[in-house]
């Protein structure tokens, strides 16, 4: 096997494995929406052993653990999705909605001030809104 070949093997891995991870999200986005936290909560995990990286994954674990009255867990989840991405506004206010969801204000009020910092760092940090300029 060349080494094109090798690299068309990996990628249609890739492919197949980021395919996977998806359907396996939008099942647990469908379980989320009839009401089913505890399966949403498997098909994202199931996501997120065929993709570590997928965010949107993340995302829904951490929620589908909250609606599923798992609080710790999900605490744990949105931990590691601010791992996964420390950037991001979104995962250190799901960070923080979960954390209050579990009692802890004072930590949850810390990752909500992150979130908005972060947020304010990315509108400094945009090219200005052409409707904004004179």
């Amino acid at each position: 096997m060349g080494a094109g070949s090798a690299l068309m093997l990996i990628t249609a891995v890739t492919a197949n494995e980021s395919k996977s991870a998806d359907s396996l999200c939008e099942q647990g986005l469908e379980f989320l929406s009839a009401g089913n936290a505890a399966e949403a909560a498997r098909a994202f995990r199931a996501a997120i052993a065929a993709d570590p990286g997928h965010v949107e994954a993340h995302h829904g674990l951490v929620r589908a653990l909250r609606d599923a009255g798992q609080l710790n867990q999900s605490v744990a989840a949105a931990m590691a999705l601010t791992v996964l991405t420390p950037e991001d506004p979104l995962a250190h206010t799901a960070l923080s909605i979960s954390l209050q969801a579990a009692g802890h204000v004072p930590q949850a009020e810390a990752a909500a001030a992150r979130a908005r910092i972060l947020e304010w760092k990315a509108q400094l940090n945009a090219p200005p809104d052409e409707a904004s300029l004179p």
